[in-house]
């Protein structure tokens, strides 16, 4: 198991607000939600099968190397991130 950090996006959209990553953005990596914090927590869902849909296309390596030069971190030790 492996754990990714990705920068996001939040905007507000009228009555909505959009939350998307940039690096994942052409493979489905954005959602919404009602809040701010709805929006983030469905983006960390879509992540996750976004990630696991690479796995089982065995496309991960190849977007992994592309991702460290980004910037992402990648880590095989559990990793926790706070927002405040």
């Amino acid at each position: 198991m492996r754990t990714y950090i990705f920068k996001v996006a939040v905007e507000q959209d009228e009555d909505k607000w959009v939350a998307y990553s940039p690096e994942l953005k052409d493979r489905g990596g954005a959602t919404w939600g009602e809040t701010k914090e709805e929006a983030l927590k469905n983006l960390q869902e879509v992540i996750r099968l976004v990630l696991e849909d690479m796995v089982e296309c065995r496309e991960l390596p190849s977007f992994e190397m592309e991702m460290k030069n980004k910037g992402i971190i990648i880590s095989d030790a559990p990793l926790i991130t706070v927002t405040v």
